[in-house]
């Protein structure tokens, strides 16, 4: 059995080294994704994936509990 191991690709909106923007805009654009598109369509699973490497799962769990209790900051 191989497993490939992949991270996040390059995005030229955030050329600096501090990712925390690339992380955050990439949670926010899942949620956006599926949203509008439904929780079945597959290309939404790129944003997921990158959040999910890039972001502190700490980060993640909190954004979820804030968007569970409708308090979260950004606009999905």
């Amino acid at each position: 059995m191989t497993v490939k191991l992949e991270t996040a690709p390059f995005d030229p909106r955030f050329p600096n080294q501090n990712q925390t923007r690339y992380c955050y805009q990439s949670y926010v654009d899942f949620h956006r994704c599926q949203k509008k598109r439904g929780e079945s369509y597959e290309p939404c699973n790129y944003f997921k994936k990158v959040f999910k490497s890039m972001c502190p799962n700490a980060w993640v769990e909190k954004w979820n509990e804030q968007i569970e209790n409708g308090t979260f900051a950004g606009r999905i």
